[in-house]
């Protein structure tokens, strides 16, 4: 069991204290670039990246990751910002009523998003994240890579040449400083040195105050606020299929990020159902002070653990430092450039991309190389929700069709009874293999089906058994069945009719008994 030291700051205070500012930097450009997508002030964002991600960081499970608003979860509201404004209008509120009701209907959606990732976790289904098979992971992260590159492409539009060197600059440091030291951060470092020389050389070059000017948000805080359409049944049933949505995509991207950082992390595990219910509460958090929903950051999570944050202090430190930026030091704030950040999340997107499944795949299963393809091309196109649950369809509709073969070897005992002796598992996807076996207009009098080198998986494997037994009835001949479990006996319709049961039978159930 861990210790409080091993748990809350990990291995070094000043590692975790140092990753956690670099982080809360890096968490304000992604932050307000996702609440423009969703249609919202940047407020809305900076404040679910300090509401979730203090949560997160102290109840979540993996210490160390970093939560925050989302392009994946903001590109869902934008639907319900889209239905809310029509709703807003036909109750005849002005322009600046209806930006305010955006808020709340999406405050809602946090608030019913996070009471479903609580349920999710209290239920402990969090474990079902070990069904995405290893390349539908691989294909998460190369395609998360590529999408945390493009998401900077914005940032160059109508830039001048001096931001391509800043962004040169920042890589260049994020790649060989730590080959000398690690002292510091490195994305630190940058930040320090880049903004001083830019602001001292008055660098025409793009800033944070650029994007929006933080001053207007000074002295701020979140307040508690219940949302006002919070008794209006109707402005409910608008919001539950987003939040449903949103729970779903956020539980999804904050599980398989927790399994990435296990895989790079230090070798600890971390707990899929106490992610969920930390995501949960600290979505519910958001909905009651004025904050979006959101999930675990994959980008800023691995920017926390290569600089050496691997205990939950970073990401409180990260939450805290950016609220104490947003609300007082504003002014430092807006003169970051931003080809900083750029340059940074660059540096995380080589990072994150697993390069190495460039020379696993020739050597791979062809269905696993698609799988991995697929999930990376689908996670780019669309959304990462859909590109996981298509990696694990593939999957599992490839490892049926490999497995949908029994196989049963016959032979005759010395009173001229015929044995069929199955080998493999029967189940839906075997069911035709199975009934290919048997020759029943020729075979003798008396037959045994023998499973004990087979296992019944599902109903229709049990069905497909008793279907068998009621032809060699109605063929006059008589079956006996060995090795058979007792739930299967029972379920079998016509048990005891036209066959008998040796009782050396095997302890397993059903499948679908469990």
């Amino acid at each position: 069991m861990l210790n409080f030291k091993e748990t809350f700051i990990g291995i070094s205070p000043k590692k975790d204290i140092l990753s956690g500012l670099v982080v809360s930097v890096a968490l304000v450009p992604e932050a307000i670039a996702f609440s423009f997508i969703a249609g919202v002030s940047p407020i809305v964002g900076l404040y679910t990246a300090f509401i979730l991600g203090l949560i997160t960081s102290l109840i979540g499970g993996k210490p160390g990751m970093i939560s925050g608003a989302t392009g994946s979860v903001a590109v869902v509201l934008v639907g319900l910002s889209i239905s809310a404004k029509t709703y807003l209008h036909s109750l005849g509120l002005d322009d600046a009523q209806i930006s305010y009701g955006i808020v709340e209907f999406i405050t809602m959606a946090a608030l019913l998003a996070g009471f479903i990732q609580i349920s999710i976790g209290a239920l402990k289904l969090g474990k079902f994240i070990r069904l995405v098979p290893q390349p539908a992971l691989h294909g998460f992260v190369n395609g998360l890579a590529v999408v945390i590159a493009m998401s900077q492409f914005k940032f160059l539009q109508n830039s001048s040449y001096v931001m391509y060197v800043i962004i040169g600059a920042t890589m260049l440091i994020m790649y060989f400083l730590p080959k000398f030291t690690d002292a510091v951060p490195a994305g630190l470092v940058a930040i320090v040195t880049l903004t001083l020389i830019v602001y001292v050389f008055q660098m025409d070059t793009k800033l944070v105050g650029d994007l929006a000017d933080l001053s207007a948000f000074k002295g701020k805080l979140p307040t508690f606020h219940m949302p006002s359409f919070i008794f209006d049944l109707k402005a409910w049933e608008m919001v539950l299929p987003y939040a449903v949505i949103v729970a779903l995509v956020g539980i999804i991207e904050s599980l398989l990020t927790l399994s990435v950082l296990d895989e790079i992390g230090d070798g600890r595990r971390g707990s899929g159902n106490q992610e969920c219910v930390a995501q949960g509460v600290g979505n519910v958090a958001c909905g009651f002070f004025g904050a979006m929903p959101g999930c675990a950051m994959i980008g800023q999570s691995i920017i926390n653990y290569t600089s050496g944050g691997l205990g939950r202090l970073s990401g409180v430190t990260a939450s805290i430092g950016l609220i104490l930026l947003v609300a007082t030091l504003t002014d430092i704030l807006n003169i970051i450039p931003i080809a900083i950040l750029v340059g940074i999340m660059f540096m995380v997107s080589i990072g994150t991309f697993e390069w190495s499944s460039f020379a696993r795949i020739t050597k791979m299963p062809k269905v696993d190389a698609f799988v991995l393809v697929s999930v990376t091309l689908i996670t780019i196109k669309y959304d990462l929700a859909v590109a996981v649950i298509s990696g694990v369809i593939i999957s599992a509709l490839a490892f049926a069709w490999k497995h949908a073969k029994v196989y049963a070897k016959t032979y005759m005992q010395e009173d001229g009874t015929k044995v069929y002796d199955f080998d493999g598992p029967l189940f839906f996807g075997s069911v035709s293999s199975f009934n290919e076996q048997f020759d029943v207009e020729n075979d003798p009098d008396n037959v045994v089906l023998d499973f004990k080198n087979a296992r019944v998986m599902d109903i229709s494997g049990v069905e497909a058994i008793d279907a068998i037994g009621k032809k060699y009835q109605e063929a006059g001949k008589n079956i006996k069945i060995r090795h058979l479990s007792k739930e299967c006996k029972s379920i079998m319709k016509n048990a005891g009719k036209f066959c008998t049961y040796e009782e050396d039978d095997p302890n397993y159930k059903v499948a679908f008994d469990y």
